[in-house]
């Protein structure tokens, strides 16, 4: 399993939600990320979800 990361940010840039999780591969990682980030209620913002190899699996501007 890796650790992929989710960063969401505001229009300014500023840093609004940061989480990790777990995934065995891209794919599942971004069906978690997705559904952690419609949780929250960030899925409209601009946010990215990161590989531990700096792999971009999904982003939203």
């Amino acid at each position: 399993m890796d650790i992929y990361k989710i960063t969401v940010f505001d229009p300014k840039g500023e840093l609004l939600f940061e989480d990790s999780f777990e995934a065995k591969e891209d794919d599942e990682a971004k069906q978690i990320g997705e559904k952690k980030l419609e949780e929250q209620g960030y899925i409209e913002h601009t946010h990215r979800v990161v590989s531990p190899r700096g792999k971009l699996v999904l982003f939203h501007s």
